[in-house]
């Protein structure tokens, strides 16, 4: 039985938790000081209290995890990504947005190194991602991504400074920029403009279209890409999870693939 660290856990991390292969096991969990009381409460109806470990920081944890799995935003990213990286542990990723940062990007690269371990950018809430990093190894010539949301599902973001969401009668885009500045601004939205970037032609080189639309119902997503493998458009509406309308379904389910390969014989 392999067990794994998870790092944060909200809805995403309670959806992981009810789909994780029978193969795994969660051995510790981090969390902020004032979620902990919370958080083993939400555990105890799956596991022993001594069975899992909650913890405020990596140093903490009293044993070594065979994966870490980070569900805690950029956040998360920043206050423990390194450390995890430093001990010698893969790291599997859905905030990859917080890889725009230049910086933080060095630190996790370098902490990686000194670690042997490795970082891994998950797919999360759009699909397509093996296809498009195919099609790089042949030279790609414009990626680009335009996600598409209601005005409800924008509004907390800096999009309430670019647009009365209040307003809004038919779709617009509010922001055209490159992927990193997409990441950068829209740091809660934007980590599938960061993943389709790092797959394709990098955070600078690959653009972004933020629209707003009343009329849609659900996160659409087109990736749209050309080089010398040819065209592809890929096209998903994607559906939030009933515990937390900003969370996508599929971005929980990205993690719960990861984990069943890491116990697969056949990986896909």
């Amino acid at each position: 039985m392999k067990k794994i660290m998870m790092i944060g856990f909200g809805a995403m991390a309670e959806e992981v938790l009810k789909l994780l292969p029978a193969d795994l096991a969660v051995g510790w969990v981090v969390t902020t000081e004032r979620s902990c009381e919370r958080v083993r409460q939400q555990l105890a109806s799956q596991y022993k209290a001594s069975d899992v470990q909650v913890i405020t920081a990596i140093a903490d944890c009293d044993g070594q995890p065979d994966l870490v799995l980070e569900c805690a935003g950029q956040p998360g990213v920043r206050a423990h990504g390194v450390d995890v990286l430093r001990n010698g542990w893969d790291l599997l990723m859905i905030s990859v947005g917080a890889l725009a940062d230049p910086q933080l990007a060095d630190q996790l690269c370098a902490a990686a190194t000194v670690g042997n371990a490795r970082l891994h950018a998950l797919p999360g809430a759009i699909a397509g991602i093996d296809g498009l990093s195919a099609a790089r190894e042949g030279g790609l010539d414009q990626v680009t991504y335009t996600c598409r949301k209601s005005p409800q599902s924008w509004k907390g973001s800096p999009a309430e400074q670019m647009i009365d969401l209040d307003k809004v009668e038919q779709a617009q885009v509010f922001f055209e920029g490159s992927a990193r500045e997409a990441a950068l601004t829209f740091p809660a939205n934007a980590n599938v403009a960061a993943t389709i970037a790092l797959a394709s032609m990098g955070l600078d080189d690959t653009r972004v279209q933020l629209m707003v639309d009343p009329e849609t119902r659900s996160n659409q997503h087109l990736i749209s890409a050309n080089g010398r493998f040819g065209e592809m458009n890929i096209q998903l509406a994607g559906k939030p999870l009933e515990s937390n309308p900003k969370t996508s379904t599929l971005a929980a389910l990205s993690v719960v693939r990861a984990c069943r390969q890491s116990v697969s014989t056949i990986v896909i």
